[in-house]
């Protein structure tokens, strides 16, 4: 809805400032992608995290395939791109990939101290169906060694991710977990440390 707006101010001394139709879920989104980059860093260390994606800027579109096939070597340029953030999506732990985005999804939960967070099953099931540029991307990745495991099922962790449903407080939360490098203020827990 266009005329839905609402904004959510939470600082570091716990206070909460929220006005407008600040309690309409939406979907995450690329907002996800910092979330998930933390995991996959805490899961393999920053060195194997950066052999697989850069940390460049790009001047071309979120989704473009360009640079994927004229830079050597063939691996996105940063993790905010939706390249990059489906190799990092492919780089968190698991048994199986259920797991590994239960996992993401727990650390979205406690960071926002919000264990009602879940995804959005029509949101991610109309991506799923139309995330052709996204599948291409991965598949192109597959090919040239930057991603390993099943393409399906790591777009299925990147589409769920992009799906989960939140608020502007859970958003809030999350700006205010960067801001206190890596603790949840409300709970006092170090999830995340400082340097990741």
């Amino acid at each position: 809805n266009p005329y839905q707006l609402g904004v959510c101010i939470a600082d570091i001394e716990g206070n909460i400032f929220a006005a407008g139709d600040y309690k309409q879920k939406f979907t995450l989104q690329s907002i996800s992608k910092t979330i998930s980059l933390m995991l996959a860093i805490m899961d393999n260390g920053e060195e194997e995290v950066f052999s697989r994606v850069g940390m460049e800027p790009t001047g071309d579109a979120f989704n473009s395939i360009i640079k994927l096939e004229t830079i050597s070597p063939s691996k996105p340029l940063n993790p905010m791109i939706n390249a990059g953030a489906i190799a990092v999506a492919s780089l968190i732990k698991g048994e199986d990939y259920d797991t590994k985005f239960n996992r993401l999804l727990a650390l979205f939960r406690k960071i926002c101290n919000n264990d009602k967070l879940q995804v959005n099953e029509e949101v991610y099931m109309s991506e799923k169906s139309t995330g052709n540029r996204n599948r291409a991307l991965a598949y192109f990745m597959k090919d040239v060694g930057v991603i390993q495991g099943d393409v399906e099922g790591i777009l299925d962790i990147y589409f769920k991710q992009c799906s989960i449903e939140v608020n502007c407080i859970d958003v809030a939360k999350i700006g205010l977990f960067l801001a206190n490098n890596g603790i949840v203020l409300e709970t006092g827990e170090r999830l995340v440390e400082e340097k990741v």
